[in-house]
């Protein structure tokens, strides 16, 4: 898997947006240092939204303070994950404008967007036609499902890519497709679904062939781990393990050496910042401080773009 070797440092900026296992890849990058966005609008599903999303960080389109909607005690955009739902409506608002804010300034500068599809089934609000990223619990009877088409969404996909190169130039795209099976619509369902979206990746990457690389995170659950050992216990979701082992494949494909070292490194730190004291005296974890800060103080010296990390912790 090491024909990329090289395309990422420790270094880059990356943005990843998309389904669960966007969260899952970017909480290891930001457990090991790296200037990792994860999922500004949320967790986000199918291609039709994602790429509505990735259009909005674009453009900086704040989501108007009209378009929430009230359910459950909780305000709602349809553009967003419902963990961004609050029950004031500005500060619903106000979250979910700065994420955009962020978002747009992160895409700008950033080195690679990570792209995770899940499903090609999306619903379609019926008094507006809008393809929803979440939702939020409202009545089914309020949208209609349907699977998008390749042809849609390769379209879409290959709009998105255009834009975003024109908007970061300098900047990859990594398609990856969601090893998490979404079994409430069937497993055939899911099966069909899964195979739509890697053709329609497959399409976008032979329009831009030095642009867009593929990353076969749903092949390595599926052809190499092949074992339930490596699912949760809702047998839907890769089980640590198997979300390790992918990372590692990861690095594999896109880093150097230099930068595999790195992310060793700094995944040890981070493990000792988390590390809870059961007991210990107030001489001991003192000491363990101090011990805390000289790695830190050293981890810097070796790499210096971590000084804005560390003066943040």
């Amino acid at each position: 898997m090491g024909e990329n070797q090289g395309v990422l440092h420790h270094s880059d900026a990356v943005v990843l947006i998309g389904s669960c296992f966007s969260d899952n890849i970017g909480a290891k990058m930001q457990s090991a240092m790296m200037n990792a966005m994860v999922n500004p609008f949320g967790t986000l599903y199918n291609p039709l939204s994602i790429a509505a999303g990735i259009q909005r960080l674009i453009d900086g389109d704040a989501i108007p303070g009209n378009t929430l909607f009230s359910l459950n005690g909780v305000w709602n955009s349809y553009c967003f994950h419902s963990r961004y739902s609050l029950a004031d409506k500005q500060a619903t608002l106000n979250g979910m404008n700065a994420r955009i804010v962020e978002g747009q300034a992160r895409l700008k500068t950033c080195q690679a967007l990570i792209v995770t599809l899940g499903t090609a089934m999306v619903y379609r609000l019926k008094s507006t036609g809008e393809v929803v990223a979440n939702c939020h619990k409202v009545p089914q009877h309020e949208f209609t499902r349907q699977m998008a088409s390749v042809d849609e969404m390769t379209q879409v996909l290959t709009s998105m890519v255009e834009r975003f190169h024109k908007f970061n130039p300098k900047a990859r795209v990594i398609f990856t497709v969601s090893p998490i099976r979404h079994i409430a619509d069937g497993l055939d369902v899911n099966s069909l679904s899964k195979a739509m979206l890697r053709v329609t990746i497959n399409n976008v990457q032979q329009r831009f062939p030095q642009l867009v690389d593929y990353f076969p995170a749903y092949e390595i659950v599926m052809d190499d781990l092949r074992d339930y050992r490596f699912y949760a216990a809702d047998m839907v979701h890769p089980s640590d393990v198997a979300i390790e082992y992918i990372w590692q494949a990861f690095q594999a494909t896109y880093f150097d050496d230099r930068s595999a070292q790195a992310i060793a490194r700094c995944e040890r730190v981070s493990k000792r910042l988390q590390h809870r004291h059961m007991g210990a005296s107030r001489e001991l974890i003192e000491r363990f401080n101090a011990d805390t800060q000289a790695v830190l103080r050293n981890l810097v010296s070796e790499y210096p773009y971590l000084e804005d990390f560390v003066n943040n912790l």
